[in-house]
């Protein structure tokens, strides 16, 4: 049963969606990449919910949820996802499941609050030295729309502040990692390809624990092109529990 719900923190509300049933594992929070709302889970979210508790929302500004007054950087989403839960009293401990830029707050998120994570997930996540060591290799007109796509939640300026964030809190984590890496990612070289994977790969450092899946058939989405993979991770991470 789905259980939906605004939760007020400081000057507006966010909106999040509780779904499963806590059979004593931890519940599974999942943050969605950049612009998207939680809808970018259907492909998964019935399958996952017969595993465990599931809780999906809307970053500020996103979905139904109401825009934040404070700055948008993977710090204060981190707090606000942090409060959310709190009020919604969704207790910890946590699987984080973060798609692309969610996979940055889900780093950040286990840095700052490594007490109520029992898990990590990236799917396709965001590399912390994208814009130095990703961006360079691509082409002209890649590089301009990918400048050109930050006017959803935050700016360019923001977003690369996130980047900088989560490398500078950088540590090792004491919690199980699985690394999912898509293997087809779109307008890619066979050369950038291969470069995408190997910064995926070097995400692993940040625990004792961790695990790399190339999602040979995907392209960013994952959870779309292949959701298989996303649920049989989410479903080995709850199980080491």
């Amino acid at each position: 049963m789905a259980k939906e719900m605004f939760v007020q923190l400081s000057d507006f509300q966010l909106f999040a969606k509780l779904t499963g049933e806590n059979k004593g594992k931890p519940t599974v929070v999942m943050d969605a990449g950049y612009g998207d709302s939680s809808k970018a889970w259907d492909s998964i979210i019935s399958d996952i919910s017969m595993l465990t508790e599931v809780l999906i929302y809307d970053r500020a500004g996103l979905g139904k949820s109401e825009k934040s007054s404070k700055s948008r950087t993977s710090s204060e989403m981190v707090k606000e996802l942090n409060e959310l839960l709190y009020r919604a009293k969704i207790k910890h401990p946590y699987i984080l499941v973060g798609h692309s830029f969610g996979g940055v707050n889900a780093r950040l998120y286990a840095t700052e609050y490594p007490n109520e994570v029992s898990g990590l997930i990236l799917v396709d996540s965001t590399p912390e030295d994208y814009r130095e060591k990703f961006l360079p290799t691509m082409s002209k007109e890649f590089r301009e729309a990918y400048n050109k796509q930050f006017v959803y939640e935050g700016n360019y300026e923001e977003f690369m502040g996130s980047l900088k964030q989560v490398k500078e809190s950088r540590r090792k984590l004491n919690v199980p990692l699985i690394v999912l890496s898509a293997g087809k990612k779109a307008h890619y070289s066979e050369e950038s390809q291969k470069l995408w994977n190997e910064m995926q790969k070097e995400i692993l450092e940040i625990s004792s624990n961790s695990e790399f899946i190339v999602a040979e058939n995907s392209a960013h989405y994952i959870q779309n092109d292949e959701p298989e993979v996303v649920i049989d991770a989410i479903k080995r991470m709850i199980e080491k529990f």
